[in-house]
């Protein structure tokens, strides 16, 4: 206790007042400080029996641990499943993108045509069968209430499927940039 009340009057002597001037530079503290509180430091001693009249009551008993709380289930209403923050739109995209970077790099390197030019010869029938084919097959597992965390395991865990699909998606990009300003196919 007696430490507690000498640091904090010591602390309360080194610290200028809020608002008030400063003698040597006629400026507020206010501005000298980048906090407008008083700084307050407190301590507390351990419990040791005291002198005292009164009875020492014991330390509390520790609490048993909590039970952990069911997992509330997902909703499986197509809007929750579609919205923002839901675990299909980053899903969906990262496979579409995993997909359609490694087939634009394939196609590239087989016939030599740039991504601009994958899609003029055809290649837009090919894009929206396969985004339809895998927003179907992603979107059916979460319709049942099933999670691609809960069938994660071993090397390929669900985490890993986002940050491939996450990595692709730049990749779709930057190929799609450097061709942009090459004029032309990468390879």
């Amino acid at each position: 206790m007696a430490t507690s009340a000498t640091l904090h009057s010591y602390m309360a002597g080194v610290m200028p007042r809020v608002g008030s001037k400063s003698r040597s530079t006629g400026l507020r503290s206010t501005y000298l400080l980048p906090c407008q509180r008083p700084m307050r430091i407190r301590c507390q001693a351990e419990d040791q029996p005291q002198k005292q009249s009164a009875p020492v009551t014991p330390p509390p008993q520790p609490a048993q641990a909590p039970t952990p709380k069911p997992k509330a289930k997902e909703s499986t209403k197509f809007s929750d499943m579609l919205a923002f923050s839901g675990p299909a739109p980053e899903r969906i995209n990262g496979r579409l993108a995993m997909v359609g970077f490694v087939s634009a790099l394939a196609v590239e390197l087989a016939k030599g045509d740039d991504l601009a030019a994958q899609l003029m010869n055809g290649g837009l029938p090919w894009f929206a069968g396969t985004a339809a084919l895998l927003s179907v097959a992603s979107l059916v597992p979460l319709f049942k209430g099933v999670s691609a965390q809960s069938q994660s395991g071993g090397l390929m865990t669900a985490d890993a499927e986002l940050w491939n699909g996450r990595f692709a998606m730049l990749g779709l990009v930057a190929l799609a940039f450097t061709e942009y300003l090459k004029g032309g196919p990468l390879v």
